[in-house]
């Protein structure tokens, strides 16, 4: 039976088979000795976003006390459920991320990462750990975002909207540009979007050809 560490654009953690391409965790443990799930599905406000596999390491999940292990379908998935890039495993990406932040401010150098957790906490859940969302026209939200639509979460890419699932992105549909869609994905996140980054999106978004009317 699959452990419950599989996330949704929408910060919900499930038990499906699909274990997506990448990893992360929430600040340490919020698990119990039994792998089930606190309440509260969160240690830290530290969320970040790390690749499967670095410098060969390999444990055992949800071990007592460690670190709740948890797992994105990609980047985009984890960007909408407020999950930064790891300054471990990531450097590279992780340093872009925190120089764009100051950019958009106007800032030189890198922000620090208790600065970027912080507020990203409150634009993620809300003081009773509900998910943020906004609205917004769906022109208005770059691509890489995840938004909900008629009450479905999926990704914008090319002004098109694909359903989104653990297993990957289902067929494309074309959405009128002023219908108004719930965004998942952080406001500040969407700030560094529109600023140039961009998140890596499963290869099943790529692959796509048909469009249903």
């Amino acid at each position: 039976m699959p452990l419950r560490n599989r996330v949704s654009p929408e910060g919900f953690i499930e038990a499906v088979v699909e274990r997506g391409t990448m990893y992360g965790n929430r600040g340490g443990c919020f698990h119990r000795a039994d792998q089930s799930l606190l309440p509260r599905q969160f240690a830290t406000k530290q969320w970040i976003c790390c690749v499967l596999q670095f410098k060969g390491r390999r444990r055992r999940l949800m071990q007592p006390g460690r670190f709740t292990e948890l797992f994105f379908l990609d980047e985009a998935t984890a960007w909408a459920a407020g999950h930064r890039p790891c300054f471990e495993c990531r450097r590279d990406d992780a340093v872009r991320f925190a120089e764009t932040w100051n950019r958009i401010d106007g800032a030189t150098g890198r922000a620090a990462a208790p600065a970027m957790d912080a507020q990203l906490h409150g634009e993620r859940i809300d003081g009773q750990g509900r998910k943020v969302s906004f609205r917004a026209p769906l022109r208005d939200v770059p691509d890489g975002a995840l938004v909900r639509m008629r009450g479905v979460p999926g990704l914008v890419m090319d002004g098109r909207w694909l359903s989104w699932s653990f297993g990957g992105y289902g067929a494309a549909r074309e959405v009128p540009a002023g219908e108004n869609v719930d965004v998942l994905t952080p406001r500040r996140m969407i700030a560094l979007m529109r600023a140039g980054l961009r998140p890596a999106v499963h290869a099943s978004a790529k692959s796509l050809g048909s469009v249903i009317e």
